[in-house]
């Protein structure tokens, strides 16, 4: 029996989740046993104590947090260790690490796309997954001749867990032109906001549209609004992990991996619930296709709903969206299906017909476009699982 040593943080839904996937893959590959350490066990008594600690029980493998953390220290104790990066990657050891920059990437798609021009990030100065978050998300903003005003806040004098100064959060908010889009590095840092919105009456979304990462649905559900999310693939991370350390155990591998936790997709709430669209006409299609994704939509369908010509519609459509009127329908009937396909146990050909797609042959060639694989392949990675109590029924 395998005894893991976990200095991990549990009080977030990113580190229940990580450990979700672990335990998941114990079951089906061990027996392992876990002794999950607070992290203020090792701040209190120092890496000395934990190395002790686990010299003692025989740990076969560490699962920790990097922070501050001395690895040099666990290091001493020639067991496989595997880091949840915190501050920055090693290539010491393995990370269990995020596309951090792929994820500010698709914040800035999902608030471009509802016509936002004014951007703002918010995030922690001392972390390199807010860093690359930040850079991802201006990157792409960027690129559309746009810019992002960001506050960080001062690892010297706040820290994850402790608020940023409130007078100046509240000066920055009520200073970013209305409405404008806000991406938080986190659902603790994206909370805040809200909450700092009420002290100050901004509206969220009227005036403050926020989004997060992880969709901690405690935290995303406790806000009001409720708080819109990017969602992680942190179980399958966390099993891929536990996967890697069995191979380190067994001394199968020697070399150092980076197990990659890619962003999913956006879980929308309340607190996005706003399109910035100036052009009235094609706000009025951008709803049509919404309340009819589901129906063949046709282009005299569409043609019916506004005074204008194909060729105007077109080029007004693409000015305010970026893209045309055939790839958003696309896009946004993927986007249900890719939900359906995660949220649901329904079939592929039901989900695909419920969300528009009469075409099943073509299905996933045009799925492979948005999501780099086919529907199957989604559904089996991400998708609908029964609970374990249903499961063994």
């Amino acid at each position: 029996m395998k005894k893991i040593l976990l200095l991990t943080d549990l009080s977030d839904g990113y580190g229940r989740n990580l450990l979700r996937g672990i335990v998941r893959y114990s079951k089906e590959y061990g027996p392992w046993v876990f002794y999950r350490m607070p992290l203020h066990y090792r701040e209190l008594y120092g890496e000395e104590a934990v190395v002790r600690w686990a010299h003692q029980w025989k740990a076969d493998a560490i699962i920790a947090q990097s922070g501050n953390m001395n690895i040099e220290k666990l290091e001493e104790l020639k067991i496989p260790i595997i880091l949840q990066n915190y501050k920055e990657r090693t290539d010491k050891i393995c990370n269990i690490t995020g596309d951090y920059f792929k994820t500010g990437e698709m914040a800035a798609d999902f608030f471009l796309n509802r016509g936002f021009t004014h951007f703002a990030y918010y995030g922690f100065k001392d972390t390199i997954w807010s860093r690359e978050r930040a850079d991802g998300y201006v990157s792409r903003i960027k690129k559309r001749g746009l810019t992002v005003s960001i506050r960080n806040t001062d690892g010297r004098k706040t820290s994850m867990h402790r608020p940023d100064d409130p007078n100046a959060l509240i000066g920055w908010l009520s200073a970013l032109p209305k409405p404008s889009a806000l991406f938080a590095c986190d659902d603790y840092f994206a909370s805040q906001i809200v909450e700092t919105c009420k002290m100050c009456n901004i509206s969220v979304p009227d005036e403050i549209a926020v989004l997060g990462v992880d969709n901690d649905e405690l935290l995303c559900s406790i806000s009001d609004p409720p708080l819109s999310s990017i969602v992680l693939d942190v179980e399958d991370g966390g099993y891929r992990a536990a996967a890697l350390l069995h191979k380190l155990m067994d001394k199968k591998i020697s070399r150092t991996f980076d197990i990659v936790i890619p962003p999913v997709r956006i879980e929308s709430r309340q607190s996005t619930e706003k399109y910035l669209i100036a052009d009235k006409q094609i706000l009025r299609i951008i709803e049509y296709v919404g309340k009819n994704y589901a129906k063949p939509i046709s282009v005299d369908d569409i043609m019916r709903q506004v005074p204008l010509s194909r060729r105007m519609l077109e080029k007004r459509f693409k000015k305010e969206t970026g893209i045309s009127l055939y790839q958003y329908i696309l896009r946004y009937r993927v986007e249900k299906l890719s939900e359906l396909l995660i949220k649901t146990d329904r079939s592929l050909s039901e989900s695909a017909e419920a969300c528009g797609f009469d075409d099943y042959k073509n299905l996933a060639r045009v799925f492979r476009k948005y999501k780099n694989m086919t529907p199957l392949q989604y559904k089996n990675r991400y998708g609908y699982r029964l609970p374990e109590s249903d499961s063994k029924r």
